[in-house]
This record gives structure tokens, sequence and C-alpha cells, in this order.
């Protein structure tokens, strides 16, 4: 009987230790600030690559942990989130603080291994998210702007710690995954606009599933392919794009437009899931093709 007991309890543990940390959400950032760091080194050093893993791993996983303490009451009455550790009770507020808190510090401790501005990105982006982001989530649309800004930082992240050095790489790097995340977010908002009113999160740009919101949705993917593509024309240093990979990336960001506008004709939940699917696809293709076209050109 008792070993029925621990077979149960031991995954509900897991379970709930991934998803106080969102698992998945912390392994998509850990991925693009690996990819940036293959965009900025010249030999790859896999014990670097490991402790970049590593210690953005733990700040993501830290920020999602101050995250839901903050929301615990508003998580409640989400469909969406009602089931969470704290909200639901499976997890105290304490044990959450406690791991966040050790998440904290041994996130800034590996990634000050690396470089000290590796580490100094890596606490402004929990504190921004934790401090800024959320709070601001329950008060204005703004907020989708300010959480940009964290959620940016591990692209440019993954530079920094292969170069000790902030320039127009690992500005340009930035700039590309800020954009993206308007109309990656707004696509979220859209289509968990009733879940997200239940909690008083205001996360379209008009407040409403209008068309000025479609329309700032199609603007912000334009902004994000111009930008990706701009490596091509060399004005950013060392971070270059060869013409055939331009083309590719222009292709995929063509293919977001094109759910973007979609969304602006449809005005359904339907079309915002599916821009929001397209838009992970994008972002993490355009990343691929970045790293094939520096190793093969």
């Amino acid at each position: 009987m008792s070993n029925t007991k621990t077979s149960v309890a031991a995954p509900s543990v897991i379970s709930d230790f991934k998803e106080i940390t969102k698992m998945r959400l912390s392994i998509s950032v850990v991925f693009s600030s690996l990819v940036g760091y293959l965009l900025g080194v010249d030999i790859v050093d896999f014990k670097i690559l490991a402790l970049l893993a590593l210690g953005g791993y733990f700040m993501v996983g830290a920020s999602n942990g101050f995250n839901q303490i903050i929301e615990k009451d508003l998580d409640a009455l989400m469909s969406r989130t009602k089931n969470r550790p704290i909200p639901a009770g499976r997890m105290s507020v304490t044990t959450a603080f406690i791991i966040s808190s050790i998440f904290t510090l041994l996130g800034i401790i590996i990634l000050y291994s690396i470089n000290k501005q590796t580490a100094m990105f890596g606490a402004i982006s929990i504190f921004l998210y934790t401090c800024a982001y959320t709070p601001l989530k329950t008060k204005t649309p703004l907020a989708v702007f300010v959480g940009a800004i964290p959620g940016a930082i591990p692209f440019m992240l993954g530079w920094v710690a292969a170069t000790d050095d902030f320039g127009i790489e690992p500005g340009t790097l930035f700039a590309l995954q800020f954009f993206w995340q308007f109309p990656h977010f707004w696509a979220i908002g859209w289509f968990l606009y009733d879940d997200y009113k239940k909690g008083g999160f205001f996360m379209l740009p008009t407040g409403k599933q209008d068309k000025g919101t479609a329309v700032q949705t199609i603007m912000y993917c334009i902004w994000t392919v111009i930008i990706s593509i701009i490596p091509v024309f060399g004005f950013t240093g060392r971070l270059h794009l060869s013409i055939i990979a331009a083309i590719i990336v222009f292709g995929l960001g063509l293919w977001m437009i094109y759910y973007a506008v979609r969304l602006f004709r449809l005005m359904t939940e339907k079309a915002a899931k599916q821009l929001m699917l397209v838009s992970v696809s994008y972002i993490t293709l355009v990343q691929i093709v970045y790293v094939i076209d520096k190793f093969l050109s």
C-alpha cells in the first residue's frame, strides 16, 4: 500500500517542480541563449555552453517561481492556471520562495563564472520580469512592452557570454526577439482573452479583440521580419547572414505575417492560436537558420 502511495506522490512532486519553474518555457528560453552563444563564438567551448544552459535555466525558473508566488490569488481565478501548485494548495508559498531564491543565487553564480556582464544581464531579466512585468499585467497593456525586455535578453545573453562584449551584434539579436514577442503575446492574449479577463490581466494593446489589436499585431510582425534580415546588409558587425539564408528568413517572416493578416480577416480565437503556434515555429527556425548559415558560410 505504502509503495503505491510513493509511486503516485513522486511524479506529482516532479510535475509540480516542472510547473513552478515552467520547464518547457525555460528550455525554449535556454535554447535561444545557446543560439546566441553559437553565433558569437569562434570556437565552441562546451563547458561554457553547459554553464550557460544551466545558469539560464535557473534564472528563468526563478522568474517563473516568483511570478507564480505574486499571482497566486489571480491564478486561482483562471481555468488555465488554477491547477498550478500554489493556488491548488500542493505547494506552499514558502517552498516556492525557497526554490526561486536558490535558483536565483545559483543562476547568478553560474553566469558570473562565465563573465560579469552575463550575470548582470541575467539579474536584470529576473528583476524586470518579477518587479515590473508581473505587477503591470493587471494595470496596463504596456506590461507586454516591459515583459518583452527580459524576454529578449536570453538571445543576446548568449552572445555576451561568448564575447564578454555588448555591441551592435547582441543589440540586433535583442531587437529581433524583442519585436517578435508582441505578435506572440498578443496572439496568446487574444485566444485566452476570457480567461485573462477573470484574472484582471490586460494583455491586448487596445484592451479588446478588435481590428486595432490585429493591425498592431501585423505591424510588429513586419518590424520583426525587417530586423531579422538586417544582418545580410553588413551593418551588424560580426553578425552576418548570407543572401540564401536571408531569403529563407524572409520567407519564414512572410509565413508569420500571413497568419497575422489571417487573424485580422477572421478575428477568431482559432486564428489567434494558429498565429501563436506559427510565431513559436518562426523564432525557432530563424535561430536555427542563423546558426547553420554561420557555420556553413
